[in-house]
């Protein structure tokens, strides 16, 4: 399975160009990942302290939220800049195959 990943990831750099994002953008996106992080290991001291399981929920569910969060900034993100980018430079189907690849990974 790592070497499928590892084959898409070369694939990917190779038709479609960088992802570039504003630093404030950027700045954004790693602080909510931070914040996310710091909560996760919150949720593993809870659980090391025996905690109730329903308090734990509960925080997986808040984490779950953060995580969905982020994930639409950064969609909303590449729909207005990438492939907004990918339209005047004329390889949009590449960035539409790209994203419908990664939707049928993120979405359940």
């Amino acid at each position: 399975m790592k070497e499928d990943l590892h084959q898409h990831h070369h694939s990917h750099e190779d038709r479609v160009k960088p992802h570039v994002h504003t630093e404030e953008s950027l700045r954004k996106i790693i602080n909510r990942l931070s914040r996310i992080e710091g909560h996760i290991r919150g949720i593993k001291t809870m659980v090391n302290e025996s905690r109730p399981c329903p308090e734990v929920l509960v925080q997986i569910a808040a984490v779950r939220g953060a995580l969905d969060r982020v994930a639409r900034i950064i969609l909303d993100e590449h729909l207005s800049e990438c492939i907004g980018r990918a339209a005047k430079e004329g390889n949009i189907e590449v960035e539409i195959k790209e994203l419908k690849a990664a939707l049928d990974r993120f979405l359940p």
